[in-house]
């Protein structure tokens, strides 16, 4: 809340359109995309676990939409379908390998960050593919409510369904209770492998439409689509709170991280600051947002152990 109270402070003194209309809707539009991936990202950080290739996924489920397309043999909407399809599957391989095997998400997700995206270089190549219906441009480039454009619509539904499921719902308090102790919640009869493999299938999903959109946004799609976008996504969630151990975390919090990564970037962007040290940036609210947490939860350690020792009988 600090953090985002002195961004908009700051925002205001930058420029003085800072707080009309336009500007806000800007704010979202340029990642309309990242932030539908964070909803799922924070019930797969509670939950214990990290998935870095969501990125990677957003471009390799818009390459295979493109690539159907491309041959012309099937309507958009099928290609559509396979490139969610493709995302599904990605998170549903990756989930079975981490809960089959018993492996790292953070290793297995990181061979899935090189691995999806390599794929999505290989399917398209050097080429941009587009040619798009104008129906399809239209989801990604025009407003659906109001001033709303459709990716931003999803994201305040997704961001409202998943309040509730996380923080109201059954499956919610069995996030909570893995992220906290796997080996408890198995022997409280949770089925912990199950609800693992699920979170990473529709990461796989979300990831997968947000590409789409993504795609329909640009107007073409290229093997790079959607690069680095992890970075963006994973910081949003632990700037909310979220701990990077699992356990602990809100959707309220989350939504706070949002606007302010958010305003960070429109306020670097009125800087006229560059791409690359916005992100250079971001890299450091992503080191202060794990960094921070365990350094409060040592000295509060240490100063317990303090007390305790000062109560202590001689």
């Amino acid at each position: 809340m600090v953090v985002l109270a002195i961004t908009i402070v700051i925002n205001v003194l930058l420029s003085p359109f800072y707080f009309g209309v336009d500007n806000f809707i800007n704010l979202f539009w340029l990642s309309n995309e990242k932030i539908i991936v964070v909803v799922i990202m924070t019930f797969v950080i509670i939950s214990g676990e990290i998935d870095l290739s969501v990125a990677s996924v957003m471009g390799f489920s818009a390459a295979v939409m493109a690539t159907v397309h491309q041959t012309g043999s099937f309507p958009l909407v099928v290609a559509i379908l396979a490139g969610l399809g493709a995302g599904a599957i990605a998170g549903l391989l990756q989930g079975w390998v981490i809960t089959r095997f018993a492996l790292p998400s953070l290793v297995v997700t990181l061979a899935g960050l090189i691995g999806f995206r390599g794929a999505a270089r290989v399917i398209l190549e050097d080429e941009s593919v587009g040619d798009f219906p104008a129906w399809f441009d239209a989801m990604g480039q025009q407003t659906l409510l109001g001033p709303l454009p459709v990716a931003l619509v999803i994201f305040f539904v997704g961001l409202a369904l998943a309040w509730i499921t996380l923080e109201r719902g059954a499956f919610g308090r069995k996030v909570y209770v893995i992220g906290n102790n796997a080996d408890v919640a198995r022997f409280s009869g949770v089925a912990v492998d199950s609800v693992k493999l699920r979170l990473f299938v529709t990461s796989g999903l979300v990831a997968g439409l947000a590409g789409i959109l993504f795609a329909a946004r640009l107007g073409s799609v290229r093997g790079s689509l959607a690069e680095f976008f992890e970075l963006d996504i994973i910081t949003m969630v632990l700037l909310g709170g979220v701990s990077i151990f699992g356990g602990s975390g809100t959707m309220f919090g989350v939504a706070l991280a949002v606007f302010t990564v958010l305003n960070i970037r429109n306020g670097l962007g009125l800087a006229n600051v560059d791409g690359i040290i916005q992100t250079g940036v971001i890299g450091v609210l992503l080191i202060a947002s794990v960094l921070l947490p365990n350094l409060a939860r040592r000295l509060g350690q240490v100063s317990a152990r303090r007390r305790a020792t000062a109560q202590a009988p001689p």
